[in-house]
């Protein structure tokens, strides 16, 4: 954005920054830590879930709705937080978005059917505003040719929070080391802090008085170059296995499909710690060869072997082995998050990031609507028995998935450092 202003920063207004820039790479790693905490408070509700029923005596059913809450304003709000980055800036957008979280929990254990309800989208509301504004100001932070790097490293933040939300929390309430209402307002009391630290040290990157002309300007240009779509298409496809199958059928994959025990919640666990791994290995990686498309195609090709043997063959391979290489090759899916704000000019950064953070939620909820009906279509045919085979023949969806992906990734430009002009 050519018209904005540096305040105590040395970074060219609106630019991808050419040489590490130490103020914004501090903001972005405070950031980084909220993305964490957040991710962690989104998985967590999935291990305490019988300590809920109980507290607010509702049915499994209406349980599952309230946590369904929080996807439904994280996409809306990360659709939104691109125009509110490139318009206000980083400092408003993620301070915002902590708040909104913090409001979230406390509103969350409370007691009440409504304050549950309530407290769950403000805290997929402000969610839905960490990962754009930690992205941003890595751009504005990391010299270019790092930026999958700081991408990839962004997405471990979150992912090693998803893996602390299913692996450490669930022995926290099943122990009852800490009740369930309690953890979340110590969760609060946490991002508390980290709102006072993002206000403090996060620049401004706009002085005087913002133009709030032309709201519709950054989405038209994102929406109208064809790129953004294949972009958003093959993160989407690449993070379904994930969302779909992991996050919101792998507990009954594990325990109906494969007759797991007490260890599922740790088998679980092995796809986000993979994440761990992967997302800034395989950012690295892609800056280092200069190439986003050969990565993104292998890491796909992997995706299909592992998953495979995940479905097909679990009993070839050991349990936690397969899972955490299909984590390990899924964290290319961050690439994508790159290769979309290197195919859109640099005033619109902010709006691709979010455009395509929307795209990724919005078909993962539609495609786990459709997963579901399979499944139940399915459960019909087999007797009204939910087992293996049922999710061997609905797990092909995953597997046309990453096809399309694959496909498309070689249509899709070639935005890295080694790429013709």
């Amino acid at each position: 954005m050519n018209h904005e202003s540096k305040v105590s920063v040395s970074t060219p207004s609106g630019n991808q920054s050419s040489a590490l820039n130490k103020t914004f790479v501090i903001a972005w790693l405070i950031c980084a830590i909220f993305y964490f905490v957040q991710y962690a408070l989104r998985s967590a509700p999935s291990i305490m879930q019988s300590e809920m029923i109980a507290t607010l005596k509702i049915s499994k059913v209406e349980m599952a709705a309230i946590i369904g809450l929080y996807f439904y304003s994280y996409a809306f709000f990360a659709l939104v937080s691109g125009v509110l980055l490139d318009r206000i800036g980083p400092r408003f957008t993620a301070s915002l978005g902590i708040i909104l979280v913090v409001a979230g929990c406390i509103l969350f254990c409370t007691g009440t059917i409504i304050t549950a309800q309530s407290g769950r989208f403000l805290q997929g509301a402000g969610s839905g505003l960490a990962f754009t504004s930690a992205v941003f100001l890595a751009t504005r932070g990391f010299p270019k040719k790092w930026l999958a790097t700081a991408v990839g490293m962004t997405q471990c933040f979150g992912m090693l929070g998803g893996f602390m939300g299913q692996a450490v929390v669930s022995p926290i309430i099943k122990h009852q080391i800490m009740g369930w209402q309690t953890f979340w307002m110590v969760a609060a009391g946490v991002l508390a802090v980290i709102f006072f630290a993002s206000v403090i040290i996060t620049p401004r990157t706009r002085e005087g008085k913002i133009d709030w002309t032309g709201l519709s300007h950054p989405y038209l240009v994102v929406l109208k170059n064809p790129q953004s779509y294949i972009c958003a298409f093959i993160g989407a496809m690449m993070f379904m296995p994930t969302n779909v199958g992991n996050i919101a059928w792998g507990n009954q994959f594990l325990q109906e499909g494969l007759g797991s025990g007490t260890d599922t919640a740790l088998r679980l666990a092995m796809v986000p710690l993979g994440w761990v791994i992967g997302c800034p290995i395989l950012g690295y990686l892609s800056d280092v060869i200069g190439r986003r498309k050969p990565v993104v195609m292998g890491s796909i090709i992997a995706m299909g072997i592992t998953g495979g043997f995940i479905v097909y063959l679990p009993e070839v391979m050991p349990p936690y082995i397969m899972g955490l290489l299909f984590g390990v090759a899924s964290g290319a899916a961050m690439i994508p998050y790159t290769m979309i704000k290197e195919v859109n000019p640099d005033e619109v950064k902010g709006t691709a990031t979010g455009v395509i953070n929307f795209f990724v939620f919005v078909i993962s909820a539609i495609m786990t609507n459709l997963f579901s009906m399979l499944i139940a279509h399915l459960i019909s045919a087999e007797g009204g028995q939910l087992n293996l085979k049922v999710f061997q023949t609905a797990d092909l969806i995953f597997v046309g998935g990453l096809i399309l992906a694959f496909i498309m990734t070689i249509f899709v430009r070639e935005t890295g450092s080694k790429a013709k002009a």
